[in-house]
């Protein structure tokens, strides 16, 4: 028995965490005009600012990297200073926050992109999977390959955007590298048949994550800077022929990049842990610094997996949307609250800021 709680104090780089229950990336869908995050995101995210870590929405680093209706961006000034009122609301109640930093890829659809275009990807390879456009889940489009030309525009997208969370009072980035969008989908020759330096191998296809996260590196410090991966996540119609040997590569080449943590989503995203043969504790060896876990974890799964040393930090997800005070609710052994489905995409303050707290809890 290691002695370690999943509410005892975490040291993530250069940051002071108080507990290591983490909030996991939840899309909303309610971003204002402008792709702003809303007045109640401040709301939302400073209700649950008692998680050691709060991961943001995704967040599209650019108009091209955007595939769903009312999501936050973070590439204009109106967005940094949308993004302020967050961060400074959450810093106000002593929590800790980093944006993920988004590309959808091919999981889109033309009237989420300028003049109607065509979503990008690796290869021209229609997703199989919808998206949330125009009130309604439609079809995603058509997508057309990314030139080798462009793919340095990409790269320098994600460095600007993390940058601009700095400038909006981020504590750090999570790099989406995961759930089926643009970088996985370079990562997994499902979705990957380029034959030239960003397709083929295991080292090609891993290729454009590592240049964005060594950009991002650069630009901010590997203190402030995390991944996220799903191995074997079909997410959006993802597949791979090869996980094991591709993500031990990539946790490999992370950890010699230095970032301060690998967030990994184990099984399939949102559903089962089992979904696929998959060595985690692998990626735990390869990786020295820290270990989120993400995917279907309770507080028994979460202090029996800390306890063997699997993890150092294990993300939350839907059970955060109905729960603001999680944190005080699991400590307490309380009974945790069930969410409204029909609320958790798009609309207002119902079913996104009117969660109530625990009697004798501190969310607010």
């Amino acid at each position: 028995m290691s002695g370690k709680t999943l509410f005892d104090p975490y040291t993530l780089g250069p940051l002071t965490l108080s507990n290591r229950i983490v909030l996991a990336p939840l899309t909303r869908n309610r971003a204002g005009a402008g792709f702003i995050p809303s007045e109640l995101a401040a709301t939302y995210y400073s209700q649950r600012a008692s998680a050691g870590l709060l991961i943001s929405e995704a967040t599209q680093i650019s108009q091209q990297g955007q595939g769903y209706q009312d999501t936050p961006g973070i590439y204009t000034q109106s967005q940094i200073d949308g993004w302020r009122k967050v961060t400074d609301a959450v810093h106000t109640k002593g929590g800790r926050i980093f944006l993920q930093l988004w590309h959808v890829g091919r999981v889109s659809h033309v009237d989420l992109q300028a003049n109607g275009a065509a979503p990008v990807a690796p290869s021209a390879i229609r997703a199989e999977t919808k998206t949330f456009a125009n009130n309604s889940f439609v079809d995603v489009s058509e997508p057309r390959a990314l030139a080798l030309d462009e793919l340095p525009g990409i790269v320098n997208d994600f460095r600007q955007a993390a940058a601009n969370a700095i400038a909006a009072g981020f504590d750090g980035v999570e790099i989406h590298g995961a759930n089926g969008y643009l970088l996985e989908q370079f990562i997994k020759d499902g979705a990957n048949v380029r034959t030239d330096a960003y397709g083929g191998s295991i080292e090609n296809r891993a290729r454009l994550l590592l240049e964005v996260t060594a950009a991002v590196v650069a630009e901010i410090g590997a203190g402030r800077t995390g991944v996220r991966i799903s191995p074997v996540s079909p997410a959006n119609g993802i597949s791979s022929s090869d996980p094991q040997p591709q993500f031990d590569y990539i946790a490999d080449q992370l950890n010699a990049l230095g970032i301060v943590y690998l967030h990994v989503v184990e099984g399939a995203t949102g559903g089962p842990r089992d979904v696929a043969p998959f060595d985690y504790d692998a990626l735990r060896r390869r990786f020295k610094n820290t270990y989120i876990a993400n995917n279907g974890y309770d507080l028994e799964l979460a202090t029996s997996r800390l306890d063997e040393g699997k993890a150092d930090l294990f993300a939350f997800g839907r059970p955060f949307i109905a729960n603001p005070d999680l944190v005080e609710r699991l400590k307490a052994g309380a009974p945790l609250a069930a969410f409204n489905p029909a609320t958790l995409y798009g609309g207002g303050a119902a079913g996104y800021t009117d969660y109530p707290a625990l009697a004798g809890t501190s969310a607010q």
